[in-house]
């Protein structure tokens, strides 16, 4: 199976994410902001990356950005939740930047695992 890092400031949809992905058998690994993020993927390179569009410290975009030089051919899937600022204008330059598919919080995990399939093809 892949290996999968998902960045996401709520802990909660990390984790979440995070055994879904598990016990689908990909191996997981976590981060709480871009920079834990680029720290381990420096580390450990990852097949696919999850990364929320809005964290604190390091924002999902300049991550993407980062990621992208790191490593042109990581799969990439932005998630955001921010409906107050418009989530399908922020997930269209998440596209525009990188990201392979996009998804508004909240999100069907069946979608995010169809999504993780098929990039993965």
């Amino acid at each position: 199976m892949a290996r999968i890092l998902i960045i996401d400031d709520e802990a909660g949809i990390r984790e979440t994410l995070g055994v879904l992905l598990e016990a689908e058998g990909h191996k997981v690994q976590l981060a709480a902001n871009g920079f834990d993020a680029l720290s381990v993927f420096k580390d450990s390179a990852a097949d696919l990356v999850i990364c929320d569009i809005m964290m604190p410290d390091k924002g999902g975009l300049e991550t993407i950005i980062e990621l992208r030089k790191l490593n042109p051919e990581v799969k990439i899937i932005a998630i955001s939740g921010v409906a107050q600022v418009g989530p399908r204008k922020i997930l269209d330059w998440a596209r525009k930047i990188g990201a392979h598919r996009t998804f508004s919080k909240p999100f069907v995990s069946a979608d995010i695992k169809n999504a993780i399939d098929d990039l993965l093809k």
